[in-house]
């Protein structure tokens, strides 16, 4: 039998967990309020022609999905251009629901990350580092957050950190459960400007991740999947994460 069979077997096996890390995908999936809703129409039921197929309008960042660098960076590498290797990455959870429960506008630091190192050893070159808010336990305009004018408060990655991540050390993507890198009051001031830098770095993130609650800070593997749609900058992800009991 081939050695890797033998490997997705022990996999398979009562030795692992498998998480699922996307939202289902529905007109009640949470999504950026200036994109539509998902449509759906029935092509071919069963009823009538014997087989169903659906039609499906979504817009390209629609609960869990990946931004690849076109997202924001002209001629960045689109969809597509994501390598394998890439989809396939060590796991490191930094968990910061404690704080993030207090401060809704907290703004993930340098610190966090070195505090997670201390306790952990060094992040590993080509991980993919996901932090942990349980934000995605939130539902409907929870999730958002807005206050009584409107703007949402939901916490986010501080520039610092992501360029923490991308000179002083060598990830290869990031992942969150809030709706945005940067947290939303830090849009007011320069919008999105944290999300720039990273896809500026030809990193890919994910966005929108659930279930971080249930897996270990270190051990597991992520991998992430989405179509190989041509020059696409973006999709809804299906992301699953493995672990060791």
């Amino acid at each position: 039998m081939s050695r890797l069979w033998d490997m997705l077997n022990d996999l398979k096996s009562a030795k692992y967990t498998w998480v699922d890390l996307s939202h289902p995908v529905n007109k009640e999936t949470p999504h950026y309020s200036g994109y539509n809703t998902l449509e759906m129409y029935e092509v071919f039921t069963h009823e009538e022609h014997t087989v169903c197929a659906s039609e499906y309008k979504i817009v390209s960042q629609y609960g869990t999905h990946i931004d690849p660098p076109s997202h924001f960076v002209e001629n960045g590498r689109t969809l597509d251009q994501i390598e394998l290797k890439e989809m396939v990455l060590p796991l490191c959870i930094v968990d910061l629901s404690e704080k993030t429960t207090t401060d809704h506008d907290y703004a993930f630091t340098v610190e966090d990350l070195k505090n997670w190192e201390s306790q952990h050893g060094e992040l590993p070159d080509g991980c993919f580092v996901a932090i942990r808010t349980n934000w995605s336990q939130r539902q409907g305009e929870a999730f958002f957050n807005p206050d009584k004018d409107g703007q949402p408060h939901y916490p986010g990655w501080s520039i610092e950190a992501l360029k923490f991540l991308c000179e002083e050390r060598s990830v290869t993507a990031v992942g969150h459960e809030t709706p945005d890198t940067d947290p939303a009051i830090a849009n007011l001031i320069v919008p999105w400007a944290g999300e720039r830098y990273l896809l500026e770095q030809d990193k890919y993130q994910i966005e929108m991740l659930r279930n971080l609650d249930q897996l270990p800070e270190t051990g597991a593997v992520i991998s992430c999947s989405f179509p190989n749609v041509t020059g696409a900058p973006g999709y809804t992800a299906r992301c699953i994460a493995i672990y060791e009991n």
